[in-house]
C-alpha cells in the first residue's frame, strides 16, 4: 500500500467513511423505495439510492412486487420475494449491476 493511499484511508476513517475494503462486512438496516429508486439504509447510517434499471428483474417489477422483500444473511442482501432477485448489499456498494436479462434461446430446459 501506497503511502499515499494510506493517508487517505485514514483520513477517510477519522472522518467516519467506510472505504471500500470495509463494504465488505457492511449491512443494511432499512429499505424505502420511490418511482425510480430503493434506498439501502446502512448500519453505519449512509442511506444509498439504487435505480431499479441496475437490475432488471426490479425494472420490470411491479411497486406491489417491489414491496414484497426481506433481508437476508442479516442484512448483507435482500430477497424480492415474487419476483426471485437476491441483491448484496456489498455487491452494490461496489457498483455491480444485473441490469440484462438472460437471452431467451427458445430452447426448453432439461
Amino acid at each position: 500500500m501506497t503511502e499515499k493511499y494510506a493517508e487517505i484511508r485514514l483520513n477517510l476513517k477519522e472522518n467516519g467513511i467506510s472505504t471500500l475494503g470495509e463494504n465488505q462486512n457492511i449491512r443494511a438496516t432499512g429499505l424505502s423505495f420511490d418511482k425510480d429508486f430503493f434506498y439501502l439504509e446502512l448500519e453505519d447510517r449512509r442511506r444509498i439510492g439504487v435505480p431499479y434499471n441496475w437490475f432488471w428483474r426490479l425494472a420490470k417489477a411491479t411497486q406491489e412486487q417491489r414491496m414484497n422483500w426481506h433481508f437476508i444473511e442479516k442484512g448483507s442482501g435482500i430477497h424480492w420475494l415474487d419476483i426471485d432477485e437476491d441483491i448484496s448489499v456489498a455487491g452494490t456498494l461496489k457498483g455491480k449491476k444485473n441490469n440484462i436479462p438472460p437471452v431467451e434461446t427458445g430452447v426448453a430446459a432439461s
